[in-house]
């Protein structure tokens, strides 16, 4: 199944440098399980920038031009 992407190039980037500083963050600050549910969650926004689609976009019905 292939997905059309809907999350623009600079806010690729954006989701990518933000997940990866919260996912080092949680782990540094709350440690623990709460820093691991944190850094998944993290994961999420990273995977969202690398593949640059995004579900809960895709929801609401966001495009690209």
């Amino acid at each position: 199944m292939f997905y059309v992407k809907n999350v623009p190039p600079g806010e690729r980037i954006v989701r990518v440098v933000a997940g990866v500083a919260g996912a080092g963050l949680g782990l540094a600050l709350l440690g623990g399980t709460a820093g691991w549910l944190v850094a998944a969650s993290a994961a999420g926004l990273v995977a969202s920038g690398l593949f640059g689609f995004c579900p809960a976009c895709a929801l609401v019905g966001r495009r690209l031009k």
